[in-house]
């Protein structure tokens, strides 16, 4: 992969992902890996592919995940200067029992004004065709957004597909090593398989706006439960959530913890 941001980013313009191996250290990986196991014993009523970004206003280690500077860092290439976060989402996939993502376009579910916004997927475990990685259709990216069709006659986890027909023989699997990130726009279409496979597949979706975009679907005074003010300027256009406190007890330990409590 070329270096350069101007390469990185034409590569990016014309396929719609890029990937970028050994963004984070191991022993922050670790914890993410560790925080994963915690929120699910925190939430028992939730699968592990479903700890999503209602469960992150009021944790602190998500945020200082979220808001790591090699990441900042990347993001800033696509969309600027201005960073908030929009949403996050661990998708884990259990051993063997391990859902698919169906065929879609992340766009489709987003009430973004305009949509500008970038996901950077981190690998928190090794991520492969045998557990189910991200498999995404390239140049897709360039079509228009595509209405959605229910899809519960399978186990999945977003109950509901592109209606598109999509030729599979198409997908490029996005092979990541933990702690490596892949980088996607909102409209290219993209999935994954379920893991059928004896290791956990787990993985964290950053969904990383300029502060210049705005979230809709909000009530009057709602604020959405993963709005953060990361990097920047604040153009005034969102509301956002204090960082959360660090209380011992309640939030997960973690590296540097004291200094946010």
């Amino acid at each position: 992969m070329p270096h350069d941001k101007a390469a990185l980013l034409e590569e990016f313009d014309q396929e719609g992902f890029l990937i970028f191996d050994d963004v984070l250290d191991a022993d922050l990986i670790a914890e993410a890996s560790d925080h994963v196991t915690w929120l699910a014993k925190k939430n028992p009523d939730k699968r592990p592919e479903q700890l999503g970004h209602t469960l992150m206003t009021h944790d602190p280690f998500w945020v200082r995940l979220v808001s790591d500077d090699r990441l900042l860092d990347i993001a800033e290439m696509f969309i600027g200067p201005d960073i908030a976060l929009f949403a996050s989402h661990y998708i884990s996939k259990p051993a063997r029992t391990g859902m698919p993502v169906l065929w879609h376009q992340d766009g489709s579910y987003w009430p973004l004004e305009p949509m500008e916004v970038v996901t950077l997927w981190l690998a928190v475990d090794d991520s492969t065709p045998e557990n189910g990685c991200m498999r995404v259709i390239p140049g897709t990216q360039k079509s228009k957004i595509h209405e959605l069709r229910d899809a519960k006659d399978v186990d999945n986890v977003l109950a509901s597909e592109i209606d598109l027909d999509i030729d599979d023989d198409e997908a490029v699997d996005l092979v990541i090593k933990s702690g490596g990130i892949s980088v996607h726009n909102p409209l290219i279409v993209h999935g994954s398989n379920a893991n059928t496979s004896d290791n956990r597949r787990c993985g964290l979706t950053i969904r990383y706006i300029p502060t210049t975009t705005k979230m809709g679907g909000l009530a009057e005074g709602e604020l959405q439960p993963s709005a953060f003010m990361l990097r920047g300027k604040d153009h005034g256009v969102n509301d956002y959530h204090p960082h959360p406190k660090y209380i011992e007890g309640e939030c997960m330990a973690f590296a540097g913890c004291e200094a946010w409590a």
